[in-house]
């Protein structure tokens, strides 16, 4: 595997090796030194040209944590703002030596032709691009649906899937890279995916998507789920009125402080609630929703770095997920 653009692509092997090697990243972190050795004198070049901050920094801190050198590149400010090409800002990368390109873009498809234009030989590493994908949010947000599930069952995580999970997805699903990555590897894990949105957001073909289409969340919390991922409204990417008023979404669609009383009252003691992040708070989420027992937004921020960790090492490791040897112990005790 040399480059990671989609949940799509990711064989169950392959998607298992990259989130047990996630749990040995994770343990780097509970250490004095949080580094490893294994990315010494590879250079990773973060490549946004959308604002980021959560992916960037994450990104950034799994890079140097595995000893790799970083440059962050922004487009603002950059000679891109002057017209550059992608192909000519990605030629000079290649020129300074990147070995590892992790790229977000406005334009979705721009990863997948980076790593396929020939312009560059760096493994390619897609951050979010448009509406189309974000692998490692997915990964991430399954490397924390898996540690819940397996502590709900009394498993140990590590070579584990999500076969039996129940996962709500819900809110902007039209506008959301995130659903798409996550509805593909969940699926892929063996877990079950509800989506549910008002019609307006919800893209066209989606009826066809191996989930289940939802419109009442009220109705799919009481059917019983295990995880409720909620999903940020990104108006900056709206043109149009797709529903009446904040207050009609987020009586209808978010999950405020009712529906978290009348998930306690359920007794559903294991269910999580999810956001990838930035939240909208009073709109997708409540405040008291988004910092109760039940929330993992800081688990997913954490497990970000460990999740990041894993695929690059994999990607730039010279091997497929599934042959790539996990850090020994006496290069972690360097």
């Amino acid at each position: 595997m040399k480059h990671l653009l989609s949940t799509a692509d990711l064989a169950k092997p392959d998607a298992v090796q990259i989130l047990d090697t996630a749990e040995e990243m994770s343990a780097v972190s509970l250490r004095e030194v949080k580094k490893l050795p294994v990315l010494r004198g590879r250079t990773v070049v973060n490549l946004f040209f959308e604002d980021s901050t959560r992916t960037r920094i994450s990104f950034e801190a799994a890079a140097k944590r595995l000893s790799a050198d970083v440059i962050n590149f922004a487009a603002k400010g950059s000679s891109v703002s002057k017209g550059e090409s992608l192909k000519d800002t990605a030629q000079t990368l290649e020129a300074m030596g990147a070995d590892a390109v992790v790229i977000r873009h406005w334009a979705s498809g721009a990863p997948a032709r980076l790593a396929g234009s020939g312009w560059i030989d760096a493994t390619v590493v897609n951050a979010g691009d448009g509406t189309h994908e974000h692998p490692t949010q997915a990964l991430l947000d399954a490397f924390t649906l898996r540690r819940t599930w397996a502590k709900l069952n009394g498993t140990a995580s590590t070579g584990t899937d999500l076969a039996g999970m129940k996962v709500a997805i819900v809110g902007d699903i039209l506008h959301s890279r995130v659903a798409r990555s996550n509805l593909w590897l969940l699926r892929t894990l063996g877990a079950e995916v509800t989506m549910v949105a008002p019609p307006t957001l919800l893209p066209v073909g989606s009826r066809e998507w191996p989930c289940t289409i939802s419109y009442d969340l009220d109705a799919t919390l009481a059917a019983g789920t295990d995880a409720v991922m909620m999903l940020r409204v990104q108006g900056e990417r709206m043109n149009a009125a797709y529903f009446p008023s904040t207050q009609e979404y987020s009586s209808r669609w978010g999950f405020n402080d009712l529906r978290l009383a009348a998930l306690d009252a359920s007794g559903r003691d294991g269910t999580i609630i999810m956001h990838p992040g930035p939240m909208n708070r009073g709109l997708e989420i409540s405040s008291a929703a988004a910092d109760s027992p039940r929330s993992t937004v800081l688990d997913q921020v954490r497990n970000g770095v460990a999740v990041r960790m894993a695929a690059l090492y994999l990607l730039l490791s010279g091997g497929t997920a599934s042959a790539a040897p996990a850090p020994t112990a006496a290069q972690e005790a360097k």
